[in-house]
């Protein structure tokens, strides 16, 4: 698999992401017209031939749902973390954020971030960061997998609100998990993905 996303979709001419471990990644094809064909290949590739067809059949429904949630963001890209023959662990999405121009500073980014309503757990971890594509809000948090059902699980991320030094939007690069026991080394992931987003 490649080591690099690149996207040149939604007026980004590039975006490339350099992830930390390659060899645990999925990237999603956002581009690709056929989404169910994409799916079974990547989970035949990465289930192997030993798997059930149950498990294969799973992991295709898996990461299709990861793939529509993308779509449905407009995320510019996104990749999965799976190591080998293994589910996925955590979805890692980049997307452009729609906001007003006040926030185009980072008090101002800063403040709307503390101020978001929930439903959160506990309090979360708000910290301004610099990044080499621009200075970034950075919040670790958890939150409800479905806050409108009686159900779900909880969920943690780390999402780093990036302002682009040569564009005038916010970016959202967020890693999102379920297995709240590998919290702190995911939230390292997630600090050396944000460090390692280039746009040009």
């Amino acid at each position: 698999m490649a080591s690099s996303v690149e996207a040149s979709q939604h007026g980004w001419s590039e975006c490339r992401i350099e992830l930390p471990a390659p060899e645990s990644w999925l990237v999603l094809d956002l581009a690709t017209g056929t989404p169910l064909l994409w799916a079974r290949t990547v989970a035949e590739d990465h289930i192997g031939a030993h798997a059930s067809a149950d498990q294969r059949d799973a992991f295709v429904e898996d990461v299709l749902w990861y793939w529509r949630t993308a779509i449905r963001q407009r995320a510019v890209c996104a990749a999965l973390l799976a190591p080998a023959d293994g589910p996925v662990l955590a979805s890692y999405t980049v997307r452009e954020v729609t906001v007003s121009q006040e926030l185009l500073c980072l008090e101002a980014l800063h403040r709307a971030v503390e101020l978001a309503e929930g439903p959160f757990f506990g309090t979360p971890s708000i910290s301004e960061v610099g990044l080499p594509v621009g200075s970034a809000v950075r919040v670790h948090r958890m939150e409800p997998s479905a806050p409108d059902a009686a159900g779900g699980e909880v969920i943690e991320g780390v999402a780093h609100y990036i302002l682009p030094r040569l564009h005038p939007v916010v970016l959202e690069a967020r890693l999102l998990w379920s297995s709240i026991g590998l919290g702190d080394e995911l939230a390292m992931v997630a600090d050396a993905l944000a460090e390692s987003i280039r746009l040009l």
